[in-house]
């Protein structure tokens, strides 16, 4: 079994995705807005250029999206997508690429469980933690 985060925003979601796979490294696997779906006929003129369905790949990651109509979207909240890095160069890139223009909840630090920790809502609303795990473990 896999879970992959399913993102909604609010008109944003192609540029978002733009952003993440900048952010990741990753691959924008699929882009479709309502225009370029079977159903265009059936959509409204201003919302032709919205998000249907975006996924993308960076190594491990995957990501899901669209854009939600304006009266069916909500700000996330109760969740993160959580990012875990190999090295802590790594998690501070990630961290303060997404922080620029959102808002940090938990300042990128070392913490007993990782050699580097953070936790920011970037400019879309979305809610990241990152983390570079150390070998703490319960004993």
């Amino acid at each position: 079994m896999k879970t992959t985060p399913y993102l909604t925003f609010n008109g944003d979601c192609r540029e978002a995705f733009e952003f993440y796979a900048d952010v990741l490294n990753g691959k924008i696997e699929a882009m479709i807005s309502h225009a370029d779906s079977p159903i265009a006929g059936e959509v409204p003129p201003s919302w032709q250029d919205a998000i249907m369905h975006a996924y993308l790949v960076a190594d491990d990651v995957q990501l899901m999206a669209s854009d939600a109509p304006g009266d069916h979207y909500a700000r996330p909240a109760g969740l993160h997508v959580s990012l875990h890095v190999e090295s802590p160069g790594e998690a501070d890139r990630i961290f303060g690429t997404l922080a620029e223009g959102g808002s940090v909840t938990m300042p990128m630090q070392e913490t007993f469980w990782a050699k580097r920790f953070g936790m920011v809502v970037d400019r879309f609303g979305i809610p990241w933690m990152v983390n570079c795990a150390n070998d703490w473990r319960p004993e």
